[in-house]
């Protein structure tokens, strides 16, 4: 508990720190290009219209819930696309500064959360397109929507917590950017994003909803359509922060015991 402790007033210490490194990330991911970081922006639109106009006017796919089906599965593609963004940035984010590691005042741990931060922006820029394309069909914004705010907490949380123990792993054994990128494929089709829990036979519901991203996934829905409390799946919401927990735990551990040979290495 000491450690954790010890971690999380870190990271609250070096809060100016993080939002500046995080504005730096963002600004420098689309240095050199013409629009800068309009591009940012421009992709996730893209992507949204794209899915629009495939499901909603191509397959004009059954609304799901009694919700048009493009608005069900923006609700799952948006906490999916943060998540999977953040966790690949922040896996790679102390090689990509390996010069910050042999500063003796810098605190290494800080810079998987920056990645996970500048991450944060271009999700932010995703909430609002969510709430304009609900708006747009009719649904506008409601007390339920400040829970979008506690599941991106959440998101946030579990990445950073998970990312503590890869990016620590990645700088002595380079295949786990591989082996992370294999498990999000599978991540993704394992999470309920595409399709609804309704045709996945019973027996198996156990099962998917040990996937910590189910919580967050169906969490967005939730918010935006069934209006429901997150305390209200108490169980769920226990379960959640006891795995978010232990891979705290255990991202402290890792990175505490390897910190000290980041920079024979890097």
């Amino acid at each position: 508990m000491g450690q954790l402790s010890s971690f999380i007033k870190s990271l609250f210490q070096s809060r100016n720190l993080i939002l500046e490194l995080a504005k730096k990330d963002f600004r420098s991911r689309y240095l050199g290009s013409y629009l800068g970081i309009v591009w940012a922006f421009i992709q996730p639109t893209i992507m949204v219209l794209i899915f629009w106009f495939v499901f909603q006017v191509g397959f004009k796919s059954m609304p799901v819930d009694n919700f048009p089906f493009i608005l069900w599965l923006i609700c799952g593609m948006v906490p999916w696309f943060f998540f999977s963004d953040g966790l690949n940035s922040a896996t790679t984010s102390i090689i990509e500064n390996s010069y910050l590691v042999k500063k003796v005042v810098f605190r290494v741990s800080i810079l998987p959360f920056v990645k996970i931060t500048s991450g944060l922006f271009v999700h932010s820029f995703f909430i609002c397109v969510l709430f304009l394309m609900f708006a747009i069909y009719g649904y506008y914004p409601n007390v339920y929507s400040l829970q979008v705010l506690y599941y991106s907490f959440a998101m946030m949380m579990l990445v950073l917590g998970i990312s503590w123990i890869t990016s620590s792993l990645i700088i002595f054994l380079k295949d786990v950017g591989q082996i992370i990128a294999m498990i999000l494929q599978f991540g993704f089709w394992l999470t309920p994003i595409f399709y609804s829990m309704k045709i996945v036979p019973e027996k198996y519901h156990f099962l998917m909803k040990l996937n910590p991203m189910y919580y967050i996934v169906e969490g967005y829905r939730d918010t935006f359509i069934h209006h429901i409390w997150f305390w209200h799946h108490y169980k769920l919401t226990a379960y959640y922060w006891s795995v978010t927990f232990g891979l705290f735990i255990i991202g402290i551990f890792v990175f505490k015991k390897l910190r000290p040979h980041f920079a024979d290495v890097l």
